[in-house]
């Protein structure tokens, strides 16, 4: 039996959209004001959900921590229509935070981006005063991906708040090289951490859930 409860609840954005969101809490909570930390999904026009988070979100809640994973608008038993760019996508996890700040009674929130969910958790960083810092997952640099999601890059770059960037050094849409030229520039407090060898859709799979789990909280600790 997992050492974590699931709940499942709807949270309403500022346009409408319904969003169907998990709340995975530790059987046992931990003492300390740690972050809960908000997980947003891979791309959803490629079949991107929060599914995909469920194995991170549980080690998380086994270590103590509450976490929070929810289907972006279009996608699931989400309403809505998911966008090309991820900028309507926003106001979702925008919407999420705001209900864990207020149903969970948390003053701190970590932002933990997957792929396509990097950039857009990263335009949110800075409208959301109680997060406290960023994770992101294979975010997509490269130049085919900036097509799409090339306008998001400004925020995350910008905000002064800390920043956790994991990649494999085989990530099919951006080069080790791309990573370090984008973040030479970053504002405030950067760090990397590069899994040799291994593809960005690898990263994603759940073999890797542990390592991701356990570098979210080594980062959690500096904060």
């Amino acid at each position: 039996m997992s050492n974590c409860a699931v709940e499942t609840c709807t949270v309403e954005t500022s346009d409408g959209a319904k969003l169907n969101t998990r709340l995975f809490r530790p059987r046992e909570a931990k003492e300390g004001n740690d972050p809960v930390v908000v997980l947003v999904h891979p791309y959803s026009v490629l079949g991107g959900c929060q599914g995909l988070l469920r194995g991170i979100a549980t080690g998380l809640a086994e270590k103590g921590l509450q976490a929070v994973t929810f289907d972006m608008r279009g996608v699931g038993r989400s309403t809505g229509k998911a966008s090309l760019t991820g900028f309507a996508e926003i106001k979702d996890v925008i919407a999420v935070c705001k209900w864990v700040s207020e149903n969970l009674d948390a003053n701190r929130i970590l932002l933990v981006g997957s792929s396509a969910g990097a950039p857009i958790a990263g335009s949110a960083v800075d409208q959301i005063e109680q997060v406290v810092g960023y994770v992101s997952l294979g975010y997509p640099f490269g130049m085919t991906a900036s097509i799409l999601f090339g306008r998001h890059h400004k925020a995350i770059l910008q905000s002064p708040k800390p920043k956790l960037f994991v990649m494999g050094t085989r990530d099919g849409f951006t080069s080790v090289k791309q990573l370090k030229n984008k973040l030479s520039s970053a504002a405030g407090r950067v760090e990397t951490h590069l899994i040799e060898g291994v593809s960005h859709f690898q990263m994603e799979g759940a073999a890797y859930d542990t390592q991701m789990v356990n570098l979210i909280l080594e980062f959690i600790v500096s904060l």
